[in-house]
């Protein structure tokens, strides 16, 4: 079932609630620029496996009101937190994926893991997706900066760009077009605002706070998250555990679909 959740004055946040009587819950927190929607390939199989699958759509993304402003991390994170309050949730996995995970990393940090008792990070933004000065992983920022001139000029096209590098199996015609409609879904300025956010934010102490048990889930063709990214994540978290797949890009979670829930199903326990 979907229904709204406010989370500030006039935000309202759209929740894919499935399976609401389910033992287990596993929150999912989606890359940019999807939604909910991207796990769909889940949301197929775990509700039968006996878990309760809650799945937001960020501010500015897929049926969520995208308002003008709020898409830095703490607000992003804070949305979250609105919501698990709301849903009044406890001992919760946590997934993010992309700039999900990111999302994820900075909940741990600034609520305190608050409800959380396991994490999952996929191909997560951290703790840095472009290079700085001190930190020679991920992307160079022009990368970013052709994204951003992008969305502004012509985000279809941008769009159909980033879809090309997203996934690394085979993909029919329909299922691209069907990727494709999910990040049309967004606003372009909630597309260009997150954008805008690789570019100032940074996870590297957010990772140190950390304390629950954490699955990192990372496929090794990945174009957009250099893998590199994920060891140090895997080094950062205390009680984390890296899992490379072998035949993914970024979008493992359809890539190798089976495997993903099956690691899944097998870390939640």
């Amino acid at each position: 079932m979907g229904y709204y959740v406010s989370v500030e004055k006039d935000v309202k946040l759209y929740v894919e609630d499935l399976n609401p009587v389910g033992e287990k819950t596993i929150v999912f927190l989606h890359g940019w620029p999807g939604s909910h929607k991207l796990y769909e390939y889940q949301f197929n199989k775990l509700p039968e496996l006996g878990f309760r699958c809650i799945g937001i759509d960020q501010r500015g993304f897929g049926k969520s009101d995208k308002p003008w402003h709020g898409y830095d991390y703490n607000r992003l994170s804070d949305d979250v937190r609105a919501i698990i309050e709301e849903l009044n949730l406890h001992h919760f996995t946590l997934v993010g994926h992309s700039t999900g995970g990111a999302i994820a990393i900075r909940y741990m940090s600034r609520h305190s893991g608050f409800g959380v008792s396991k994490l999952v990070l996929v191909a997560a933004a951290a703790p840095s997706l472009v290079k700085r000065p001190y930190f020679q992983y991920g992307l160079d920022e022009e990368v970013i900066l052709d994204i951003i001139e992008g969305t502004y000029n012509d985000r279809p096209k941008m769009l159909r760009d980033f879809g090309d590098k997203f996934f690394y199996q085979y993909l029919s015609e329909p299922f691209s077009s069907w990727f494709f409609q999910i990040g049309l879904q967004a606003a372009g300025w909630s597309t260009a605002a997150v954008a805008k956010t690789w570019l100032r934010e940074e996870l590297f102490y957010d990772l140190t706070t950390i304390n629950v048990p954490t699955l990192i889930i990372q496929g090794i063709h990945d174009k957009i998250v250099p893998y590199e990214l994920s060891e140090i994540q895997n080094q950062s978290i205390r009680n984390s555990k890296l899992v490379p797949f072998e035949y993914s890009g970024h979008g493992s979670f359809y890539d190798q679909r089976d495997k993903f829930n099956e690691e899944l199903v097998k870390f939640i326990g």
